[in-house]
């Protein structure tokens, strides 16, 4: 069951999968709520909810029910003619998130929403430098990459050298960065994921507002992994009160289907050929994205990560051999003073559990939003086990 780099690997003539992922030795056929069940039929609990973008379960009833409908009558046409399945799911997105008043641009995952953010932010202001955070993870294209704090994934056409990074934290340096009048944005998580499960301080988020206002520069949220009802609000930068320019989500927009979206402010003014998506928006995808909000309302499934993420956030700090438990709703981060990689795999091994890692000693837990106290409970009990072990 470790990763190995032999799974799965074609006949010796066939095509072979371009080798970009280490596996592990277990094929996923099938999943309901929180449980996933490999080809022998052995059952997992997800804590991981592949990457956070299970939101409301795997399989839900609702959900599959929407897919076969909209599938049977189209899957797909182009953005060239009206499709009023997209303003549906903008009347339902702003009235979930509290943003009505913003414009809806829809696109195909998490690093595209990026892609268009600062596109959009570097038109509107006519300038191309970007401010970001150490340990930012935005994407693995283009701007996006470079925007990423991390140089093993910026490839020489990607390091442009537009991309100041700072602590996360710095309202002193990024007021400095501003004062220089070259920014065009400043881009930051919600919450810090692939970085670790590092929270901006609400201060820090108001200072930032009110600098980039000041300076007039665009501030884009990135909620990608931190949206979508995660972190016990619908967005986390909510925890501040604060409003940015531009919001990008993706992850748990579908449940799986790829989709992610930009909402952008009134401010903003589009221009016809200015953005553009073959894919983006299409039928299947928004019936799939209005499901999982009429889930969220059904189910209420925002309010139950507060309350299970709470619980989950209280066990484990009672938990003997944890040096730090960070987060907000279902976007846990368990850093020990060890690497994880054992553990991760005894997880996996003996207790039947996905989770995720972040760096080498931060377990991540990103389950479906639908994660029941019994389950996190289980989760609690197994990973006690897994520490003594």
């Amino acid at each position: 069951m470790k990763p190995t780099r032999e799974i799965n690997r074609a006949k010796r003539y066939s095509m072979k999968l371009f080798d970009v992922y280490p596996l592990f030795d277990i094929e996923i056929v099938r999943g309901c709520g929180c449980k996933t069940y490999d080809a022998t039929g052995a059952e997992y609990l997800d804590l991981y909810g592949g990457h956070a973008v299970i939101s409301v379960g795997h399989s839900h009833p609702h959900y599959i029910d929407a897919l076969a409908k909209q599938a049977s009558n189209l899957v797909f046409y182009s953005n060239s003619v009206v499709n009023s399945l997209q303003q549906r799911l903008a009347d339902k997105l702003g009235k979930a998130s509290g943003y009505d008043d913003y414009q809806l641009f829809l696109i195909n995952s998490g690093a595209e929403a990026n892609e268009n953010a600062l596109k959009i932010a570097s038109f509107h202001t006519g300038k191309k430098r970007i401010i970001a955070y150490s340990k930012a993870f935005h994407g693995r294209t283009s701007a996006a990459v470079e925007a990423t704090d991390n140089p093993k994934i910026v490839s020489p056409l990607n390091a442009n050298e537009h991309v100041t990074f700072l602590p996360l934290g710095d309202i002193d340096g990024t007021r400095r960065e501003l004062a220089k009048g070259d920014v065009a944005a400043v881009i930051i998580e919600g919450i810090q994921g692939v970085g670790g499960i590092r929270i901006p301080t609400d201060d820090f988020m108001r200072e930032l507002r009110r600098a980039t206002e000041d300076a007039g520069v665009v501030l884009i949220l990135d909620e990608i992994q931190s949206g979508y009802g995660r972190s016990g609000r619908f967005f986390a930068h909510q925890y501040s009160g604060i409003r940015p320019d531009i919001i990008t989500v993706a992850k748990g927009i579908a449940n799986g289907y790829p989709m992610g979206g930009v909402l952008i402010s009134p401010k903003f003014k589009p221009v016809y050929g200015q953005l553009g998506t073959t894919f983006g928006g299409n039928h299947l995808g928004c019936a799939a994205a209005i499901a999982v909000l009429d889930i969220f309302e059904k189910d209420k499934l925002v309010e139950n990560a507060a309350k299970v993420g709470e619980y989950l956030m209280t066990e484990l700090k009672s938990v003997p051999g944890i040096k730090e438990v960070r987060g907000r709703g279902l976007m846990i981060g368990i850093e020990m003073d060890y690497p994880v990689k054992d553990l991760r795999y005894r997880l996996i091994k003996d207790k039947h559990i996905f989770t995720g890692a972040s760096g080498t000693n931060v377990i991540r837990l990103l389950p479906p939003l639908s994660l029941t106290i019994d389950e996190a409970a289980q989760f609690i009990k197994s990973f006690k086990e897994a520490i003594a072990e």
